[in-house]
């Protein structure tokens, strides 16, 4: 079991951050903000993907206006994202349920006093997004883009916003890779009780995105840091969510859906077992019950492997096993097989 450090819980619209919540995954659209209808399907897409928060870049005034109509036709919480134009975040606060803004790109404190008036008058938290390659040029100069400049900055900011009475903050720290990444949170974490949200940022493409964000994430969630995540990703919206959901999965954050256990390709498979995982995986998608599940293509490690799942298959030559919890409850022709183990994940589900 994973001890999760203890923060403060702030809320983006009626979903919890931090404290004792569950961590909710985010995406953010890629429309133009301006394109209403556009915006607004692409945030009934990340719904019903499975992502808790949206966000939404405001890159002009044109854009501000707009969100107000975006946020009167859907009911998932929005985080507005700011740069440089403080006036931005004044527009648009009385209607979305967070502001991110880069301290690096936003200027004189004077425009983040008017912010955080601003949210506070809405009531709505603040998301300090320190990314490494727009520091203030003050800490830039001092540190360079690393991982102590973005610790630095975020503490400089954060002393900021508190002397201003304002403490409902979350933060984040991210670079485009994996090690100053973990190393700014990791660093920051004793330092301050804020929730933190994860993610590297400009990952890349699924694969490169994929590979960068589960290992930064991992972690980092395996030390108990972190309340919220997105994977950033040069790609559709609905794979950023599936891999952020199998992050925790996978890290063992969060007990929901199958954990298919399948052996590596050798010369020892007596089945097309790519096929048979991938019928599986397609067979058991929306299953929420948590369950381990083995799918083996032979027998030398069958056993083994199955003795903690609740159910397997092994093949064999032309037959192969079923397995309940280590124990061999059938043997069966290869063709029937997956029929078998199908209806036995049905059973569990359904117990």
């Amino acid at each position: 079991m994973i001890d999760r450090i203890k923060t403060k819980q702030i809320y983006v619209g009626d979903v919890p951050i931090g404290g004792d919540a569950p961590i909710s995954v985010q995406s953010m659209t890629y429309t133009k903000t301006t394109d209403i209808p556009a915006t607004v399907a692409q945030i009934r897409r990340v719904h019903f993907a499975g992502a808790n928060i949206v966000r939404i870049a405001v890159p002009d005034m044109q854009s501000a206006k707009a969100l107000k109509h975006i946020c009167e036709q859907v009911s998932m919480p929005i985080v507005a994202d700011i740069h440089f134009n403080y006036k931005l975040a004044l527009e648009v606060a009385p209607y979305v349920q967070a502001i991110r803004f880069n301290p690096g790109n936003i200027g004189d404190k004077s425009r983040i006093k008017q912010i955080v008036a601003r949210c506070k008058q809405f009531n709505i938290p603040v998301r300090i997004g320190v990314n490494c390659g727009s520091l203030e040029q003050k800490f830039e100069d001092k540190y360079g883009q690393t991982a102590k400049g973005m610790i630095n900055s975020a503490l400089y900011n954060i002393k900021y916003l508190e002397d201003l009475d304002f403490t409902d903050i979350k933060i984040s720290l991210k670079a485009s890779d994996v090690q100053r990444t973990v190393e700014a949170y990791r660093g920051l974490r004793p330092l301050v009780r804020y929730p933190f949200h994860l993610g590297v940022t400009e990952a890349g493409t699924r694969f490169h995105s994929t590979i960068k964000s589960s290992i930064a994430m991992g972690s980092l969630l395996l030390d108990g840091i972190g309340d919220t995540i997105r994977v950033s990703m040069t790609g559709e919206l609905e794979e950023e969510i599936k891999v952020g959901k199998a992050i925790l999965k996978d890290s063992g954050i969060v007990k929901e859906g199958l954990n298919i256990i399948s052996c590596p390709t050798c010369g020892r498979i007596e089945a097309d077992l790519v096929s048979a995982v991938k019928e599986v995986e397609v067979a058991t998608k929306d299953i929420k019950t948590p369950l381990d599940i083995s799918v083996m293509g032979c027998v030398v490690n069958a056993i083994g492997e199955a003795k903690n799942a609740d159910v397997a298959i092994a093949y064999g030559k032309g037959s192969g096993l079923i397995i309940k919890k280590g124990e061999v409850v059938a043997k069966l022709p290869t063709e029937e097989l997956l029929p078998r183990l199908l209806q036995e994940i049905k059973r569990l589900e359904n117990r």
